[in-house]
């Protein structure tokens, strides 16, 4: 075919480059548009004051000791550091660096692919197939999960050093390799398992198993050590920084029966990518022929994969490349009160991806029905998933939009309404968010912060509506479960103080600034009652205090009046 066209292979490389991020560049566009949601977006942009100082020596100081989200990933601070550095607060320039590059992601794949195989249409294909599946579409949407695109550009720059490596050992070759697999664990420990995949590729297609004389084993084991060593050391780090006692979700027990139907529905998805959340809620409820049908399917399938490991070794490298990838994020070690996520797809589908562009071709004997069947089928299905692609993308365009999405595609998503609730308090709809916060209450989620922050969430919206007796008693609920939570204290204070309990509503403020005594809001209202009482002596200092935290209006205010110096 490339002879019959007359295009050498270096220029039909360029050409798929070309139309590969033409693309996915199309397909995603419209994310440039959108805002930060609420879900782990104020943690890690705009309410982070460390990624609003920009780049500075602090600032690298603090990435790379910082363990926030229980997570020690300084790549990905410094990585929006440098954005707040170039758009600010401006959430499109984000959404670009996502898509930028995850299109470079793409361009590598089809490289590392292209390079260790010399077949140009499968490469493209598999590349495609990663660029263009709508489960891709919340790791490249959601500005927080920077973690997944950045740590996978590290993983393919890796993979696309280390083939380059293999094609003259040098110490120099190899020294950029392992520094290339460095900063991808400083993105997201979950490249952790990068090295077996090394090892399976030196197996296919690279078949360095071939040309190795003497122990194989010495021989990987040697090149490969130094890999294995930054993967335990960052496992460390992040099963430690992941600990949290206090937080108790799930059962050992409820996790290894979720973990295997969890493997089975990321497969279902990959086929059939439909009810795409945001969110999965976890269910304590799983059948025994759930888990253990899972269980079986896995052992059937990964059987086959062994048994055709000499005849199609595509098959059990792509299987494992899935199986082992996945595996660290499978939620047997739980870093949340979640099911599974589309995020953990991103690095395991390509296994998937390569086990259906070699492994299709290879039953149907016939050149030219591959060429008439094959080729109009793979496009047929990239025109599919681009269009399911563009819609999911569509669901990211704010957080009501993504979250009244997730709650339509799952059952019982405590998590859905807590945060659409959250989303229409900031937007003024206090009653929206209070039917919202209602239903989470009902649902009586497992997880015991969404319970606690829906109480609260539907005080304060209480509050705003004037509807102060009924914000206090919800307050009150919210206290009792955690006595240490300070909002609650806060907004009861401002209740207390409009229904004229102003002795009540100060002994509200006073324990809000012993939890936490930098809370600016808390002084602010604490001096305002105190000034309106004619307390000067008490409310003076507390409006000094609150301009020395940044709020500067009641100080003036009360100067301007005579109250204060």
């Amino acid at each position: 075919m490339l002879n019959k066209i007359n295009i050498s292979s270096r220029e039909w490389i360029l050409i798929v480059s070309i139309v590969l991020a033409a693309l996915t560049l199309a397909v995603y566009w419209q994310v440039n548009q959108y805002d930060f949601v609420l879900l782990d977006d104020k943690a890690y942009v705009y309410g982070n004051i460390h990624i609003q100082s920009g780049i500075t020596l602090d600032g690298f100081h603090w990435a790379f000791i910082s363990t926030t989200s229980h997570l020690w990933n300084p790549m990905i601070w410094l990585s929006l550091m440098l954005d707040y550095q170039l758009f600010g607060l401006n959430a499109g320039g984000y959404h670009m660096t996502n898509l930028i590059l995850h299109i470079l992601n793409t361009l590598l794949l089809f490289w590392l692919f292209n390079r260790m195989t010399g077949v140009i249409w499968k490469s493209a294909f598999i590349a495609a197939l990663f660029a263009l599946h709508p489960l891709h579409v919340e790791s490249v949407a959601w500005v927080s999960e920077r973690k997944d695109v950045l740590s996978t550009f590290f993983w393919m720059l890796t993979l696309c050093l280390y083939v380059y490596y293999t094609e003259r050992t040098t110490i120099k070759r190899y020294l950029l390799v392992l520094f290339s697999f460095v900063l991808a664990l400083m993105s997201k420990p979950m490249v952790i398992t990068l090295p077996i995949i090394m090892i399976l590729l030196d197996y296919w297609p690279l078949k360095r198993f071939e040309s190795i004389k003497g122990s194989l084993i010495i021989w990987q084991l040697r090149e490969k050590i130094p890999f294995f060593v930054l993967s335990a050391v960052v496992s460390v780090i992040s099963i430690y920084t992941m600990y949290e006692p206090t937080l108790k979700y799930y059962s050992l027990g409820s996790r290894f029966a979720n973990a295997p139907v969890s493997f089975v529905t990321y497969l279902e998805k990959t086929f059939w990518p439909h009810e795409m959340a945001v969110f999965y809620p976890f269910s304590n409820q799983l059948t025994v022929w759930q888990v253990m049908g899972s269980v079986l399917l896995i052992a059937l399938l990964s059987i086959a994969a062994i048994a055709m490991m000499k005849r199609m070794p595509y098959l059990f490298v792509g299987w494992l490349w899935y199986t082992i990838t996945i595996f660290p994020v499978i939620g047997i070690i739980q870093n949340g009160d979640y099911a599974m996520a589309d995020r953990y797809h991103y690095l395991p589908s390509i296994g998937i991806a390569v086990m259906l562009t070699w492994g299709i071709p290879f039953l149907i004997k016939s050149e030219d029905i591959c060429k008439k069947i094959l080729f109009p089928a793979g496009i047929a299905v990239l025109v599919v998933l681009s269009v399911l692609t563009w819609r999911q993308c569509g669901y990211w365009k704010n957080s009501i939009e993504l979250f009244t999405h997730a709650a339509q595609v799952t059952k019982n998503n405590y998590k859905a309404y807590s945060l659409r609730g959250h989303a229409y308090a900031a937007n003024g709809q206090y009653q929206q968010a209070i039917d919202n916060f209602s239903e989470v209450i009902r649902l009586k989620a497992n997880y015991k912060t969404d319970y606690l922050m829906a109480y609260s969430g539907r005080g304060i919206a209480y509050v705003y509506l004037k509807q102060y007796q009924r914000a206090i008693e919800d307050f009150n609920e919210a206290i009792s479960l955690k006595p240490d939570y300070i909002n609650p204290y806060n907004y009861r204070g401002k209740a207390y103080s409009e229904l004229g309990q102003y002795k009540s509503a100060i002994e509200d403020y006073s324990t809000a600034i012993r939890l936490k005594p930098d809370y600016t809001d808390a002084y602010n209202n604490r001096g305002v009652l105190y000034l309106s009482h004619g307390n000067k002596k008490l409310g003076c200092p507390d409006a000094q205090k609150a301009c020395a935290l940044g709020n500067c209006k009641l100080l003036e205010m009360a100067k301007g009046k005579g109250y204060c110096p």
